[in-house]
């Protein structure tokens, strides 16, 4: 089987090339030049190009049997400068992937979209029906992917696109550079003593399984359907307190509450709004889905949490 994996270079698209090199594919990846290549696995076979212009792509992406579009940039607290270019990457990026996918006639194309897109669910725990309340986005990054989702690839797959959407929730792991990885890290060495939103809530999934999901859905998912890769939904608190009973580590002893980041975030808004971005991140908020439908249907089965971040720390304590 051959795949054309963009973001092969990011933290789950690195592993997902991982994932499907141990399985016996044959991996193309995408990258933004060939300096990048060096972090790919050494079977891989790395294509400079870029997800906004079709003709980098087009020859190495001819003849594949599955296109896992995973590229797009991931930051929460983005710049108003930066705003259009993040939405040119994540995007029309991706309608320019999904759209030569197409074109060349690809029998299985895997996108990777985000739980963030249901915005905040109020504590409930969503499943592929539940539509998003309202369109208040509380970051750019929520924004652009709710827009690739709702607009770029759902109606590719009601136009008969043999397309197939997969939304992560929260992910860590070993090579996490998420904007968490800090926090992660500080815990791993116990310089966490304080934490803010005790009851922000998300589900927890090690990014071996994200990308595990990712090439069950190319290879039992079924076009047009959208899969929540979820795993356990868990407040920080109750995180952190799986994580102290899992490592020995202690969790944070002291709370500041979610409302202390919203009422932050209103006077850096005109000052410093990247920043608000990230406490508005953390006021209190929920991004919860259900996993129940990539279980019944794909196979997919996310370790736990105490099991996952076992792992995870000891990988932050030798990095």
């Amino acid at each position: 089987m051959r795949a054309f994996v963009t973001g092969g270079t990011g933290f789950v698209g690195h592993h997902l090339v991982q994932d499907l090199l141990a399985r016996g594919w044959d991996v193309t990846a995408l990258v933004r030049t060939l300096d990048r290549a060096r972090t790919l696995p050494a079977a891989a076979r790395p294509v400079p190009g870029n997800v906004t212009q079709p003709a980098t792509m087009r020859s190495a992406m001819r003849g594949a049997d599955a296109v896992f579009h995973v590229a797009a940039w991931y930051t929460i607290g983005v710049k108003p400068k930066d705003r259009e270019r993040m939405r040119r990457i994540n995007v029309e990026g991706t309608r320019q992937v999904l759209e030569l996918a197409g074109s060349l006639g690809i029998p299985k194309i895997v996108y990777t979209s985000t739980v963030a897109v249901l915005g905040h669910t109020r504590g409930q725990i969503a499943d592929e029906s539940y539509r998003r309340q309202d369109t208040l986005f509380t970051s750019e990054y929520e924004h652009t992917k709710y827009l690739a989702h709702f607009e770029v690839a759902v109606p590719l797959q009601q136009q008969g696109l043999p397309l197939i959407i997969v939304c992560p929730g929260l992910v860590y792991g070993p090579g996490d550079t998420s904007q968490f990885a800090p926090v992660l890290r500080a815990y791993a060495r116990r310089r966490l003593p304080v934490m803010l939103g005790p009851d922000n809530a998300v589900t927890w999934a090690h990014v071996a399984d994200i990308a595990a999901g990712h090439r069950l859905a190319a290879e039992k998912g079924r076009a047009g359907e959208t899969y929540f890769l979820a795993g356990p939904a868990l407040t920080f608190r109750e995180f952190f307190k799986t994580c102290e009973r899992a490592t020995s580590l202690p969790a944070p002893l002291l709370w500041l509450p979610a409302p202390l980041a919203a009422l932050l975030a209103c006077p850096l808004r005109r000052l410093h709004p990247a920043s608000a971005e990230l406490l508005q991140n953390v006021a209190g908020l929920s991004y919860l889905a259900r996993a129940d439908k990539a279980k019944t249907e794909l196979g997919w089965t996310p370790r736990s949490v105490e099991e996952g971040m076992r792992e995870t720390i000891e990988w932050l304590k030798k990095t």
